[in-house]
């Protein structure tokens, strides 16, 4: 087990360098103003009512906002600062160059001060509440609401004995489970990345929509999934968020060109023993004795992106035979070393999943590409699948497309 945790460590490391360059202050770029389409409309992510930010077909994002007594006013998006211009009345309006389809986290830049634009709603991520804003994609009506059988997404509290303190996690429930009472469901244990917590796969995710799209189309078969916080998770006794370990984003830039906050704590990696013990002796045993669930292996899949990713791979390993079903996304790779003798991991696995953002080069591409991962597995007989987000980086517009893909796979 420290062999694969040290070697995850190093992944973390290096996925982050590749994503998000060495830390720096992200430069000062002018405002876009040529060749602009002026077709700009609200972003889907605003607070009712706001007009602001919009983005136009090119993809460009434009922020506005009142600050009649700053000096400099700037648009912090995907690791540029675009300076934006104040008209007579202190109102300062900017736009970006275009932008991946998809999800963002950004910020405003206001005299050097980063803080959330008043006109968005708020998200957690880079290990605080901040501003995002969805990108629209050729490709999103697999997220798009429908009128279809709608399913729910519940908070949920629950003792730990392992942090000896209650937790707080999401489940999602098919529109099945209502109309169905008698029925049991299988299980996803679905995890978030670094920086993020329990509301990142329903918030940023779309977790819920996409799932009912897909059962309502026939592509899925209705499941449930639980969405718990593997960032912060401490035994008694453990070192405070930030204190040792994986504190903080381990020298790299966090999501998106967000800098963590500054002055305030800072969550860890958090433990992969300490959230593995969660998961095995608090989560689980509280899922299958609270919901309609099938309690076998069989019915049991874990998968999550980068750092959940990340610790999927290290308890899936460690669990053998507690999932049959395992995604990573943008998390790395199995390779065949850490399969080929595992008995019990070969025997209990109906489905191995990996995937990757297409300009993640490092995961994307090469000889350490999830392609290649999947065909190796496959010659040790793993029922290993790839999935390569096309045009897409280290982002939730990748993590969609990646549960899209891996739902479709899952208890068939």
């Amino acid at each position: 087990m420290k062999k694969i945790i040290l070697s995850l460590m190093a992944l973390s490391s290096l996925t982050a360098s590749a994503q998000f360059g060495a830390p720096r202050e992200n430069p000062i770029v002018p405002s876009v103003v040529t060749d602009v389409v002026e077709d700009f409309k609200p972003a889907t992510t605003n607070q009712g009512g706001k007009q602001y930010p919009m983005v136009n077909s090119q993809r460009m994002v434009r922020a506005q906002i009142s600050a009649p007594k700053a000096t400099f006013v700037g648009l912090d998006i995907d690791g540029k600062i675009y300076e934006m211009t104040k008209d007579a009345n202190g109102v300062w309006t900017g736009t970006s160059a275009p932008q991946d389809e998809g999800f963002h986290y950004y910020q405003l830049n206001i005299d050097g001060a980063s803080v959330p634009d008043p006109g968005s709603r708020y998200f957690y991520g880079a290990s605080r509440w901040g501003s995002g804003i969805d990108v629209p994609a050729a490709d999103e009506e697999f997220y798009t609401v429908k009128n279809v059988p709608q399913g729910s997404i519940n908070e949920v509290y629950y003792w730990s004995t392992v942090t000896e303190k209650m937790r707080h996690g999401y489940i999602y429930l098919p529109a099945e489970y209502y109309k169905n009472p008698t029925k049991k469901f299988p299980v996803l244990y679905l995890q978030h990345g670094m920086g993020e917590n329990e509301t990142g796969w329903s918030a940023q995710g779309k977790t819920g929509i996409i799932m009912d799209n897909l059962i309502a189309e026939g592509k899925a078969v209705p499941f449930i999934i639980f969405m718990d916080n593997g960032l912060d998770v401490r035994r008694p006794g453990d070192p405070a968020p930030g204190q040792g370990g994986f504190g903080g984003f381990n020298g790299q830039r966090p999501p998106q060109g967000q800098r963590p906050p500054q002055g305030g704590p800072r969550r860890g990696f958090g433990g992969f023993n300490a959230f593995q013990d969660v998961l095995i002796k608090d989560i689980i045993p509280m899922v299958e004795k609270n919901y309609r669930v099938i309690a076998d292996t069989e019915h049991r899949a874990m998968a999550g992106l980068s750092m959940g990713g990340m610790q999927t791979h290290s308890i899936t390993l460690a669990n053998p035979t507690t999932f049959a079903y395992v995604g990573m996304f943008s998390g790395g790779t199995f390779n065949t070393d850490e399969l080929k003798d595992a008995a019990d991991f070969k025997k209990t696995n109906k489905v191995l999943f990996m995937s990757a953002g297409g300009r993640e080069t490092r995961m994307a591409e090469g000889e350490n590409s999830v392609g290649n991962a999947a065909t190796n597995l496959k010659a040790i007989g793993i029922n290993a699948y790839s999935y390569v987000s096309p045009g897409t980086a280290h982002e939730w517009q990748t993590w969609r497309r990646s549960l899209y893909q891996f739902a479709q796979l899952l208890f068939k």
